[in-house]
């Protein structure tokens, strides 16, 4: 797997020291100031590093100033922090991601999110051109192989959930160009109406296949999840856990 392009990038190097010391960091999703500062501040706290992540939605309403605040608190922080923009489905926010990116207020990573496509190769063709256009700004992109079902806040609603298809995932790398990889393992996005049966099987088949190659695993669909499921998801695999924060009224 090439990464060129992408020496030195944020997400990467939080993600592989994860992968190296067998660790989850925790990849958050934030609407706001006080959120975001919030976040780094318990990052720095405990002394852990962890991933700011803004929904497309976010990112149209506060576009450059918000964004180049977020990087500017995430960058000098006294802990490892990186900026990501999560679930970019439509071209118009992954366009105005690349046209901040031009003005020099670039995302750390993006996913690059082409999982309501038919079929894999679909999600490849749709994907591709925008990871080979990232790397020329040095950012890392992650995407998703098969699909998860539900919706959240500022996410569309995916319905015929579709687990990853593990044989296929280094054909689906290699031809995407991404280098973080988004499973359907049984998780979906929002509450879960039983309990999840996740297939660890997968991540481990997964794990072994990427094992050596750079590809951190990012587990999504973790709402009220219980301790033990993350702890075996993160032995399993997984590096990067996406956490959307559930605001009560």
């Amino acid at each position: 797997m090439s990464f060129e392009g992408l020496q030195g990038n944020r997400t990467l190097d939080i993600l592989h020291k994860a992968e190296q010391g067998r660790y989850g960091v925790l990849a958050q999703v934030c609407y706001d100031a006080q959120s975001i500062i919030a976040l780094v501040r318990s990052a720095e706290r405990m002394s852990s590093p962890a991933i700011i992540m803004l929904f497309p939605v976010t990112l149209a309403y506060g576009k450059g100033p918000f964004l180049q605040f977020c990087l500017n608190i995430a960058h000098q922080a006294s802990v490892p922090i990186a900026v990501h923009l999560d679930h970019a489905t439509d071209p118009e926010h992954i366009e105005l991601a690349f046209s901040l990116a031009e003005e020099g207020i670039a995302f750390d990573s993006i996913m690059v999110d082409a999982s309501h496509a038919e079929t894999d190769e679909e999600n490849i063709a749709l994907a591709r051109p925008y990871v080979e256009r990232a790397r020329k700004y040095g950012i890392a992109v992650e995407v998703e192989l098969g699909r998860l079902e539900g919706g959240e806040a500022g996410l569309r609603m995916i319905s015929d959930a579709k687990l990853t298809n593990e044989k296929n995932a280094d054909m689906f790398m290699k031809g995407t160009g991404a280098v973080i990889l988004a499973p359907s393992i049984g998780n979906l996005h929002g509450s879960y109406l039983k309990p999840p049966n996740f297939r660890q099987d997968i991540l481990k088949n997964l794990r072994t296949m990427f094992k050596g190659r750079g590809i951190p695993l990012c587990l999504h669909g973790t709402d009220e999840l219980p301790d033990e499921l993350f702890r075996d998801c993160i032995a399993s695999g997984i590096s990067k856990v996406r956490f959307l924060p559930t605001y009560l009224p």
